[in-house]
């Protein structure tokens, strides 16, 4: 192969590689906007993601990811456990304690213990591509790219039921297919009706 040849293939592959880094981030910017609150479980202090529901929805970003947990450590009577994943052309690692509903790493855990927060692990592992991250934040809603600040604002001047409806509808037609956005503006929405409701 010629040194010309050889350059040219070396910026090919390069090129190809851009374009999967591009591909991966704009899977994680659609990952990361999904409304998962349907899907978590509230135990104690903590809220968990249906692993089965991560797992599912990380499936059908793509189809060969793959998962794999090491061998658990103890430290002082205590377990932490591991997780790999690997979508979406590269690896993500996470650990979790095994802990009861306070957040308090449990002594000499049992199998069913460390069952479950190997499973926690999992779906903590796939919020790293996107998926409920924001949960992990100590979020309600996801962040979003779409802006509906101005028609938020425009919802919270409504004096009537009547204006109310009106402003709603047009910022639900803002949001498009955004569920994020619908999330804010539908929660905007019930905020005024309340508050419309109180002053009647």
């Amino acid at each position: 192969m010629s040194e010309q040849a050889f350059q040219a293939q070396v910026m090919d592959e390069l090129r190809q590689q851009q374009e999967n880094d591009m591909e991966t981030t704009a899977t994680y910017k659609v990952l990361r906007e999904i409304d998962v609150n349907k899907y978590t479980e509230k135990k104690g202090q903590l809220t968990y993601l249906s692993w089965t529901w991560a797992v599912d929805q990380l499936l059908l970003q793509d189809p060969m990811a793959v998962w794999e947990f090491p061998e658990p450590r103890v430290y002082n009577d205590t377990m932490m456990v591991f997780c790999n994943v690997t979508a979406l052309g590269k690896t993500m690692r996470m650990q979790l304690p095994v802990m009861d509903n306070r957040n308090a790493a449990i002594v000499n855990p049992d199998a069913r213990k460390i069952s479950d927060a190997t499973m926690r692990c999992l779906a903590k592992c796939i919020a790293c591509f996107g998926i409920g991250l924001y949960i992990f934040a100590g979020e309600d809603l996801p962040q979003v790219e779409l802006d509906v600040t101005p028609v938020i604002s425009k919802i919270k001047t409504a004096t009537t039921m009547r204006e109310l409806q009106e402003f709603y509808t047009v910022a639900l037609l803002a949001c498009g297919k955004d569920k994020a956005a619908q999330s804010l503006v539908i929660k905007a929405k019930d905020d005024m009706k309340a508050e419309i409701a109180s002053k009647a």
